[in-house]
């Protein structure tokens, strides 16, 4: 007989019993079909990707069957008339897993020693690689943070600037060229940057 693993999720509202009576219905109409099932994987509640019918939240569950596609079939046609079953999908493999489906396996690795759901100090979720960053924010920048430039800082800059600024003016007002020392130093101050 052929192989299938099928997949079905059901509203959020429901409780864990009904999602267990849900399972054993389908489990029945597949032995009835001549068929059986191997194995059931319930994986509770979960977060859709996307609201399915005003649902956030669906409860998975997974069946392995081995049988006929008649009963298969019947199976499928009874998720689509119950109202709990939001979603389905019946695939045909080539071999049935003995063992606990990656859904399972994630979740028992992440119960087991791993110290709460996401982040935290203790796994190292806000470590930052083991950086050693020796007081500085990056090591590749010089203590300044002024990058390949060099030059004076801009607070300097700007002091230098407003002292020649105010030479500049005086001369522009009495309307006169400004005199010979006040070029000569900044063609000094021009040298200095170089």
């Amino acid at each position: 007989m052929p192989y299938y693993e099928s997949v079905f999720i059901a509203r959020q509202d429901i409780s864990g019993t009904q999602v267990d009576s849900l399972t054993e219905s389908l489990t029945n109409i597949i032995q009835e079909g001549g068929g059986q099932v191997t194995k059931k994987e319930i994986w509770g509640l979960k977060n859709l990707a996307y609201k399915i019918k005003k649902n956030r939240k669906g409860h998975y569950v997974l069946l392995n069957i081995d049988g006929p596609s008649d009963a298969v079939l019947e199976m499928e046609r009874n998720m689509r008339i119950n109202e709990d079953v939001i979603r389905y999908l019946t695939v045909r493999v080539d071999e049935l897993e003995s063992e606990d489906s990656i859904m399972l396996r994630s979740r028992g690795s992440r119960d087991t020693g791993r110290g709460g759901r996401r982040g935290g100090f203790d796994r190292g979720g806000f470590d930052r690689g083991g950086r050693d960053r020796g007081g500085h924010d990056r090591g590749d920048r010089g203590r300044h943070d002024r990058g390949d430039r060099g030059g004076p800082r801009r607070s300097e800059a700007a002091s230098g600037r407003a002292a020649g600024g105010a030479e500049g003016d005086s001369a522009k007002a009495s309307g006169d060229k400004p005199d010979e020392g006040a070029k000569g130093d900044k063609s000094s101050d021009k040298g200095a940057k170089e």
